[in-house]
């Protein structure tokens, strides 16, 4: 009988512990399970360590590339109501890879360290997409500046691999021997009164090895990715959602208060709207964005970083109808005592070196964006220029076929007079 009695007294006790299990269990299983970080925690408060264009791929390692992910964590961070300024680089990144997939550029190998090689095909495709870019949208009259300016650009590049390949092809090292020649000829108290380019375009512009070259065009492509990476995503922004992308990216602190009212003239439509917008964007792309890297430029492998970015200057001429050559625009005329004589030297080459910042503005706000602005505003030859392909302006820029012409006008305007 007592062992009958513990036995039952044993069962009552596993009972109560089965119940206890169970209620655990229940219990347990009530509470809400534990929520797994969103898609977008690890993309967010990201810096942009590539925005400058210097390295390859996009802004920042830690992103994707791929343009479904991005657009799923941003959509995300945007219902879950996230500051903008917290996904602000993954915002970006959004968008400077719908930039890169609608300009037929691989972002994931669009890197300048790679060379001019593995680059030629994006660094051409870039302008490309601007004249894509601004026949799309005739409202995008800075687009079109970057075409046609780009186009020449380009031509004087292509020029630059020429003279990197082969040294003694009509290029760099014949417009330093011409000038060096002229010099030769000049009274010396005449020549110590030019600007320090002219001299060192006379004494080292036939020194220049194909590692200088090759430098120079890094330096070229890191600040055109620079660009694109900078004032082509807002562009895209506006096409595919108007100012409301564009008041994303300012709310993410992507663009400043002057762009932004940039953007609110070109929503306007009105004249006076695009032309300010045209003007703030090239401010912009040149004082803000590249200006650190042209002054870097210069100063790189000096001498040589001033002989070729005044080569530039030299050579440079955008395609845009009625623009004058920099040489034209601001030639350098220099005067002396000579012999108990005040002697003035005219030149055909550019007081300025495109590379420094102020008379850069100048030349850009006293010439070329005048007669961008002429050209947008003409009905019959803006869609006809900025509709020209680009590879047609990239063959007429060139420099080596013009070269000949160049040294002939060189030494014919090289005068000396009282």
């Amino acid at each position: 009988m007592t062992h009958l009695v513990t036995v039952g007294r044993s069962l009552r006790s596993l009972a109560q512990i089965a119940c206890l299990c169970l209620c655990l269990v229940i219990g347990f299983g009530a509470m809400p399970a534990a929520q797994a970080a969103p898609t977008y925690a690890a993309y967010l408060d990201l810096p942009a360590v590539n925005g400058d264009g210097a390295g390859g791929g996009g802004l920042n390692p830690a992103l994707p590339l791929d343009e479904s992910e991005l657009f799923a964590a941003l959509e995300q961070a945007r219902a879950d109501g996230v500051a903008p300024r917290r996904y602000a680089t993954l915002l970006h990144q959004y968008w400077l890879v719908v930039s890169t997939r609608n300009a037929g550029i691989d972002l994931a190998t669009w890197d300048p360290a790679r060379g001019v090689r593995a680059n030629e095909r994006t660094f051409n495709q870039v302008y490309v997409n601007y004249l894509r870019l601004t026949t799309s949208r005739p409202d995008f009259y800075w687009t079109g500046l970057a075409g046609l300016a780009g186009g020449s650009f380009a031509s004087g590049f292509f020029d630059m691999s020429d003279v990197g390949v082969v040294l003694d092809v009509p290029g760099i090292n014949q417009l330093g021997n011409a000038v060096a020649d002229l010099l030769r000829n000049t009274p010396e108290e005449l020549v110590r009164v030019l600007p320090d380019d002219i001299r060192l375009l006379a004494t080292e512009g036939s020194r220049l090895s194909t590692e200088d070259v090759a430098w120079y065009q890094t330096r070229l492509m890191i600040m055109q990715k620079h660009i694109f990476t900078d004032l082509v995503p807002m562009h895209e922004a506006y096409v595919a959602l108007g100012i409301r992308g564009i008041d994303e990216m300012y709310q993410a602190g992507v663009l400043d208060d002057d762009i932004h009212t940039a953007w609110q003239g070109i929503a306007s439509g009105t004249r006076d709207g695009l032309i300010d917008a045209l003007i703030r964007m090239t401010d912009r792309e040149q004082n803000r964005v590249i200006a650190d890297q042209w002054d870097v430029t210069a100063a790189g492998r000096a001498p040589i970083g001033r002989v070729l970015t005044y080569v530039s200057t030299v050579a440079g001429k955008a395609a845009v109808p009625g623009v004058l050559a920099p040489g034209v625009f601001a030639p350098t005329t220099v005067r002396a005592e000579v012999g108990g004589r005040t002697l003035t030297l005219r030149t055909p080459l550019p007081n300025f070196n495109w590379a420094d910042r102020d008379p850069r503005w100048t030349y850009l706000i006293g010439d070329l964006v005048p007669r961008h602005v002429d050209l947008e505003l003409n009905p019959a030859l803006g869609p006809a220029v900025l509709g020209e392909p680009f590879w047609n302006k990239l063959a007429r820029g060139r420099l080596v076929p013009r070269l000949p012409e160049l040294i002939a006008d060189l030494t014919s305007q090289w005068q000396i007079g009282e």
